[in-house]
């Protein structure tokens, strides 16, 4: 009768125990484990650097709208006369250069502006006489000193270099003087 009253109290202490910590609930779907911590998501990583080139067409000279120049490899774009260009990229540039080529790959004289910041560059090329009709210019952003550049963030940027032709009949340059012919004394 002993054993049978401590198996008994066993049973109920045990009984007890179950009826206090209780079952547990059953989880809805999707719903998060609370013994489960989150864990956080890594920072993403920033886009790479992008340029964007942009040109005031001398028609439309006297609004604020610039014209897009494609930047894809391979494109030779076709644009309207112009004097003024401008490049954006979308980070601030570190060690950098900006020049504007003819086709003898000569550097055009140019009154240019820099407008930059951590988060972006703008770069503003104001040419003393409208680009020629017929010829074509190379744009190219490179080092400034040594072999790379790099944004804002120190990460190196690709050079860039894109051609584009200005619409219209090429010019043609003025006709050189003759030459006097003049007779040989003997």
């Amino acid at each position: 009768m002993r054993l049978h009253r401590r198996t008994a109290l066993a049973s109920a202490f045990c009984c007890g125990l179950l009826a206090l910590t209780g079952c547990p609930d059953k989880t809805t779907p999707g719903a998060p484990d609370a013994g489960v911590a989150d864990v956080p998501e890594a920072p993403k990583t920033p886009p790479p650097t992008t340029f964007a080139l942009r040109y005031q067409p001398l028609a439309d000279a006297g609004t604020a709208d610039l014209a897009e120049i494609s930047l894809e490899p391979g494109d030779k774009p076709l644009i309207q006369p112009t004097s003024s260009l401008e490049l954006t990229a979308s980070r601030g540039l570190r060690n950098y250069r900006v020049r504007l080529f003819d086709e003898a790959e000569r550097a055009m004289v140019s009154d240019d502006v820099a407008e930059e910041s951590d988060d972006k560059l703008v770069y503003r090329i104001v040419l003393p006489q409208p680009l020629k009709t017929g010829f074509s210019y190379t744009l190219v952003v490179d080092a400034q000193t040594g072999t790379a550049f790099t944004d804002t963030l120190g990460r190196e940027v690709d050079e860039l270099r894109t051609t584009f032709q200005i619409a219209g009949e090429k010019e043609k340059p003025a006709p050189a003087p003759a030459p006097s012919k003049k007779k040989k004394r003997r």
